[in-house]
């Protein structure tokens, strides 16, 4: 039997702040990243967030996965997201370490497409926080117009920095989490 190719974790390119629609091949891309981690620590759950992961919603077109760890599963986890190819951010502002970060990209369908695996203590707020804004998008398509309303007010307003991007949306999110 041969063996299963395995999709390759490329580099992360930083890209102007964008919104672009929906692309449900996003969903793939996320499946396929929790499969390879799954398949090297098979305790660990990476769970696709963000506007990805919700239909119909247009954003940056990051694939966002959040990987929630319980104590003393961090480093391991971090072990496996550096040797699997993924990097550590890049650019001002990174996550601390003990929250990290790991950006890289997957070629998949003739597309490059960015991921970020977001590595969360499982007991911190914001790990709930995410799973809810992401129902919360899914349940409503009166929020999710409203949200997606702001980020193409956002970019139309000549914002193209991600931080500056992320800052402004996340007023957004905070609202709706308040």
């Amino acid at each position: 039997m041969p063996d299963r190719v395995q999709p390759a974790i490329g580099p992360y390119v930083r890209r102007p702040a964008v919104c672009r629609d929906y692309d449900p091949r996003a969903a793939d891309v996320a499946r396929l990243v929790a499969a390879l981690v799954h398949e090297h620590l098979p305790q660990i759950r990476a769970e696709h967030v963000g506007s990805t992961a919700v239909p119909g919603c247009a954003g940056k077109g990051i694939v966002d996965l959040m990987i929630a760890v319980a104590d003393g599963e961090l480093e391991k986890v971090k072990e496996l997201l550096d040797g699997l190819g993924f990097q550590g951010q890049i650019g001002r502002d990174p996550f601390p370490e003990t929250r990290p970060l790991r950006a890289g990209s997957l070629v998949h369908d003739g597309e490059t497409f960015l991921v970020h695996v977001h590595v969360i203590p499982a007991s911190s707020p914001e790990a709930d926080e995410m799973r809810f804004f992401r129902t919360c998008l899914r349940a409503d398509p009166e929020l999710l117009q409203a949200y997606v309303a702001r980020k193409r007010q956002i970019i139309a307003g000549g914002v193209t920095d991600s931080l500056e991007y992320c800052r402004i949306k996340g007023e957004f999110i905070k609202k709706v989490l308040g």
